[in-house]
């Protein structure tokens, strides 16, 4: 076995028995201050950032392939799969190494140093061959030849044949680029699979970065159903969203004194261009508030006409993002969107309340607009749709159903009218303030409680994060790969996308 050792920013390489490794690794360990016996206690993450379970420890390291991290009270050290070129010495280790602050690294390579990886370019071949070769392969490529997509049955049946082959063939951790091979050759035999906002199109089923997608999760699935452990964790950091701090360009910057003054005088100006006017010029001024976690609760009663002087939360959007990105859903919505996302929908499982969506689609783009969420979870329709829009009577009391609110709650609709199906205006609640919304239409107030969220800096609803995800990436095309996205969002956004095109 060979095992290369780096220090002081020197590789070196040894020959080593599995009874050696062990003490290599003692001496690894002395640094962190602790013996094997207490491995138990630390975390060791394979090359997609999925830790290994215990059970399997030994395995991994006696196959000494792929490569792996060692956590310890916080404190990581790296287990890195690779070899020494070709007549590269390979000199002892010293004691003196063992006490430097050294980095272990397992080689899976033979004699000759070449490390045993499948061609990328064969990555198609071999997916089809699987699928071709293997018990209910053959229905996968037929149906996607004749619909030119997946059903969800369908692609889980894909998942487990490949995942099976992949485990076989590679052990019970495969290693990254194999992971990343198989993800790649789904998209090259199926292409109308590929997600194109993303870097490789094959993310939504390996990501190398999160350590996610329907293969990764297939492989833990299957680990852990033999040793019952957790689910893989994910280092992948993210910094788009709603709440997320962004340079704004073309927005001139004003005093405070001028912004202190502005903000009093439209606190009690009736006249409605006056304060866009000074809605415009303190934008940055406010900015800075909403992007202060502890300041920006507080918007709201700072500029209160957010409150009754409509297309504020319109204005401040378009000094986010422009005017192109303000009007892409209500443009993209009805003419790109919307049906097919109804037939998509159609494929899910028939509960008692999504038929009612579906039996009300044509009356009222009420249930429009609910019929172009997706499904989050396993919530029923019903339950999401409470958290999306509130009927009340026209009449009864705003203030009252203000009073109501028990918890806060993240922004929804709250809708009044004589009935369901007769709406005669829409308004976003947020931190129990009720906020005129400019639009008389569900997709129109829909489009302004999107953009409330980015304009005072408040997150998705956990409920409805993969809605709000795939509307923000997919038809607003905001913070693209900055934002965290399940496989299924991303499997939806490349059907409709090969859809749309």
């Amino acid at each position: 076995m060979l095992v290369k050792v780096k220090f002081r920013g020197i590789q070196k390489f040894i020959s080593i028995s599995e009874a050696k490794l062990i003490e290599l690794l003692e001496c690894a360990f002395q640094k962190f201050g602790i013996s094997l016996s207490e491995l138990p206690n630390a975390k060791l993450f394979d090359d997609s950032k999925t830790e290994v379970d215990h059970e399997v420890f030994e395995e991994v390291i006696g196959a000494n392939t792929g490569v792996y991290e060692l956590s310890i009270d916080g404190v990581s050290e790296g287990f890195v799969s690779e070899a020494p070129a070709v007549g590269q010495s390979t000199p002892a280790l010293s004691q003196e190494d063992c006490e430097t602050d050294s980095t272990v690294i397992l080689s899976d390579e033979g004699p000759q140093g070449k490390r045993s990886r499948p061609n990328r370019s064969d990555a198609h071949a071999l997916v089809d061959e699987i699928l071709r070769k293997k018990p209910g392969g053959d229905n996968v490529i037929r149906e996607y030849d004749g619909t030119k997509m997946l059903s969800d049955s369908t692609r889980r049946k894909m998942v487990n044949i490949l995942v099976a082959e992949i485990m076989e063939k590679h052990g019970k951790m495969p290693p990254r680029h194999i992971r990343e091979m198989y993800a790649q050759g789904i998209i090259e035999l199926f292409p109308y699979l590929r997600d194109p906002q993303t870097k490789h199109g094959y993310e939504h089923y390996y990501d190398s970065q999160s350590g996610q997608g329907y293969l990764s999760w297939r492989i833990k699935t299957v680990q852990r159903n033999n040793s019952h452990r957790k689910s893989p964790i994910s280092i992948k950091t993210f910094d788009g969203g709603p709440t997320a701090q962004r340079q704004v360009a073309g927005t001139s910057q004003h005093s405070d004194e001028d912004c202190v003054n502005a903000i009093s005088l439209m606190k009690h100006s009736v006249d409605e261009e006056t304060v866009k006017q000074k809605m415009r010029s303190t934008f940055r001024y406010r900015r800075n508030m909403v992007e202060d976690p502890e300041r920006c609760g507080d918007v709201l009663a700072e500029y209160p006409r957010f409150k009754d002087v409509k297309g504020l939360i319109e204005q401040d959007f378009v000094e986010l993002f422009g005017e192109a990105t303000s009007n892409t859903f209500k443009e993209r919505w009805p003419t790109a969107f919307k049906d097919k996302i109804i037939a998509q929908s159609k494929g899910l499982h028939r509960t008692a309340e999504l038929q009612k969506l579906f039996v009300a689609e044509s009356k009222s783009d009420r249930e429009d607009m609910a019929q172009g969420r997706k499904r989050p979870g396993k919530m029923a329709a019903a339950q999401a749709e409470k958290l999306l829009v509130v009927f009340q009577k026209t009449g009864t009391s705003i203030q009252q159903h203000l009073d109501s609110i028990e918890e806060r709650r993240q922004p929804y609709l709250l809708a009044t009218g004589t009935k369901k199906s007769c709406i005669h205006g829409y308004y976003i609640i947020l931190d129990k303030q009720a906020i005129a919304c400019q639009a008389v239409s569900a997709v129109g107030a829909f489009d302004e409680l999107f953009k409330a969220h980015f304009v005072f800096g408040t997150s998705f609803n956990n409920a409805l994060y993969k809605m709000y995800t795939f509307i923000q990436t997919t038809i607003f095309e905001i913070d693209i790969g900055k934002v965290r996205e399940t496989p299924r969002v991303a499997e939806l956004r490349a059907r409709l996308l090969h859809l749309i095109s």
